[in-house]
């Protein structure tokens, strides 16, 4: 059956401000676009958008599904203003646990406390005894009880993990802070197997998309094949729930660690929908826990530098791997640091023709690194919420002077780099417009000043762009997805808002009225 989808605006992304009147479906696929008359008698059902805004199938180009959607049932610590809200927090929820049960919590935020004192593990025992495990903001860090310390084996003689440090007090005991690796050694106890836990994984991954379809999302790069135990146990989550189903569009981006396990097993995808994707590697932290990689130490910490997470034979080796089998890498990159080591290896091994790599985040890239950037065959994968999320006091921790391009989403645009953009949720919110918003105003909704770095600020169609045109380039399917034209997937993201037009705070304000994938109507408010 021939759909003609009508009566609304339908932006194509060709050019800014390019529409037409009527779109033209057919299994799945747009087969005509034009003139409401001249396609009115091939269509079959005439769909009316009754005055809404259509666009290509907004993607989420960086987040990690199951994990967005274990966050909607765990406790929510991102309104913590303190370290004693915190705790109290905790104590609440602990005293709703079973017996054996462990607390689990997402978000909390010592740069929103008043006191930017994260509590000790002296104080989070005299809460509760139960086992606890708080993942900061970042997930580059986690803060533990010694109840969950005494499950994992851990003890003050227990060495630091390669690429992870066990934070302590100044007399060396355990505080309860754990740093990149070292956060497996506790999180790897949550990793079961059996069918049980594929349905656990299960439930989690749909209420994820449920909650990104309603916001018009068709699709995400998600990253979580080295999670949760063996890959086939969240692989086959994403078979039973989006195979079965086919109502999004899964590129999965395969962990270092598993890479090349699932090309030798010829590991099942169900493509179009899922979609195998590019090796990803961290090659440092975060900024909010110190450990993104710098060229120059920290302004408040003079004697650190953050850390790189694989020494540099290391990095090689993965690069090298993925170029065995013909394939490109997306990296975790943050600081210049680790920019630096990533950029060597990149240039030394330069990705097939037909590829592209992907560079995430790119917080802090240097004038020189820039240029560097500029002749690879990459996309930068950007996260324009880090923006309202890390200002202002990322100031403090990188200072005024520091050189380089900080969170320089307008430069690396016009410098003709090709962009998406994501959420790294559950890191930030999974909502596309808070993204476009602190892409175009650069500052939080309530703010008075004209916005952080306002002259990196992009423009409306820049932002959009990256959700429809630049997902689709991050995995090299730009001339089949991210545009409304003659040949591609049936893929809309329908609003009730012009995002190209309205005003700043009606982007926040927006709603998607349908979400459209292959044609078939997802979601419908």
């Amino acid at each position: 059956m021939k759909q003609l989808w009508t009566n609304g605006t339908i932006y194509t992304m060709e050019q800014e401000g390019s529409t037409v009147q009527a779109v033209l479906v057919h299994e799945g696929e747009i087969i005509e676009t034009g003139d409401f008359n001249q396609l009115r008698e091939k269509a079959d059902e005439i769909i009316d958008l009754q005055g809404a805004f259509m666009y290509p199938g907004f993607v989420d180009s960086h987040l990690h599904m199951i994990g967005h959607g274990a966050k909607l049932m765990r406790l929510d610590l991102t309104q913590a203003k303190s370290g004693k809200e915190l705790l109290e927090l905790v104590q609440n929820a602990t005293s709703l646990l079973e017996e054996g049960q462990w607390l689990i919590g997402d978000g909390w935020n010592e740069n929103q406390f008043i006191d930017v004192q994260i509590p000790t593990i002296e104080e989070l025992d005299a809460v509760t005894d139960r086992p606890i495990y708080l993942n900061r903001v970042c997930h580059h860090v986690a803060l533990v009880n010694s109840a969950a310390f005494q499950l994992a084996g851990i003890t003050n003689d227990t060495p630091d993990p390669e690429g992870g440090k066990l934070g302590r007090h100044k007399n060396g005991e355990l505080n309860g802070l754990l740093y990149e690796q070292a956060m497996n050694l506790v999180s790897s106890i949550f990793q079961q197997e059996g069918e049980s836990y594929i349905d656990s994984l299960q439930h989690y991954l749909q209420l994820g998309i449920e909650h990104m379809q309603s916001y018009g999302l068709t699709g995400g790069h998600t990253e979580e094949m080295g999670y949760f135990g063996h890959y086939i146990n969240p692989l086959t989550a994403y078979q039973r729930t989006v195979g079965d189903k086919k109502h999004f569009r899964v590129n999965l981006l395969r962990h270092h660690t598993v890479f090349e396990e699932m090309i030798k097993n010829n590991a099942p995808y169900d493509e179009p929908f899922i979609e195998p994707g590019a090796m990803k590697i961290f090659a440092d932290g975060s900024f909010g826990g110190s450990t993104a990689a710098l060229l120059e130490p920290y302004a408040n910490e003079l004697d650190n530098k953050g850390m790189l997470i694989h020494t540099d034979e290391q990095m090689e080796a993965l690069i090298q791997l993925a170029r065995k089998y013909d394939e490109a890498v997306a990296i975790h990159i943050i600081g210049d640091g680790s920019m630096e080591q990533v950029l060597t290896y990149l240039e030394k091994y330069p990705v097939n023709k037909g590829k592209r790599d992907r560079l995430i985040h790119c917080c802090l890239v240097s004038e020189e690194q820039l240029a560097r950037i500029k002749k690879l065959s990459v996309i930068l994968d950007l996260q324009p919420a880090f923006v309202t999320s890390d200002f202002p006091w990322i100031r403090e921790k990188l200072g005024e002077n520091r050189s380089g391009h900080i969170y320089a989403w307008k430069t690396f645009v016009e410098a003709g780099l090709m962009c998406a953009a994501g959420t790294d949720a559950p890191i930030e919110a999974i909502s596309p417009f808070e993204t476009i918003y602190a892409a175009v105003e650069r500052k939080k909704p309530h703010d008075t000043h004209d916005g952080y770095g306002a002259a990196q600020k992009l423009s409306r169609f820049e932002a959009v762009k990256m959700y429809t045109v630049g997902s689709a380039e991050a995995i090299c399917k730009e001339n089949e997805r991210g545009y409304i034209r003659p040949g591609y997937d049936a893929d809309f993201t329908i609003l009730d808002k012009d995002l190209l037009h309205c005003t700043a705070e009606e982007i926040l304000q927006t709603t998607a009225l349908k979400t459209v994938v292959a044609g078939n109507v997802v979601y419908k408010k």
